[in-house]
């Protein structure tokens, strides 16, 4: 059996309360799990020592059975010191989709041939006026 280290949503509509559970797999996310072995609270403040509550010993008896932490879970455990959590890195999320990539570049093209007949045009009396100035 599979197990889990994750939230169980409960609380009020827009008023959310998680509490974290032992789960299988397999079962529904507010439905049937094994044991409770602590609660969130999202509304109260980062600071406050009762957003997070962890019964740490159960835990680590639940990791020791072959229980995995979800990632919000990770970051709590990473937090409280149990375990360590990498970093992610995702450099290619930013970078802007295939068609907008296009649009840029079109209006670069279009710019560039926009000021060009510009440059022409100022570059002409400038050689006019150093062929003068060389007379």
């Amino acid at each position: 059996m599979a197990l889990k280290i994750r939230l169980a949503r409960g609380g009020a509509k827009k008023r959310p309360f998680y509490r974290i559970v032992i789960a299988d797999v397999r079962s529904p996310r507010d439905g049937r799990f094994i044991e409770k072995v602590g609660a969130y609270n999202p509304m109260l403040p980062k600071d406050d020592a009762n957003r997070v509550q962890l019964d740490v010993e159960r835990i680590q008896h639940w990791m020791s059975h072959g229980a995995k932490p979800t990632d919000r879970v990770l970051r709590f455990l990473d937090a409280a010191g149990l375990l360590k959590r990498d970093a992610r890195n995702n450099p290619q999320k930013a970078e802007p989709g295939q068609k907008a990539k296009e649009r840029v570049e079109a209006r670069r093209q279009a710019e560039e041939e926009a000021a060009a007949p510009a440059a022409e045009a100022a570059a002409a009396p400038a050689e006019a006026a150093e062929e003068a100035a060389a007379e």
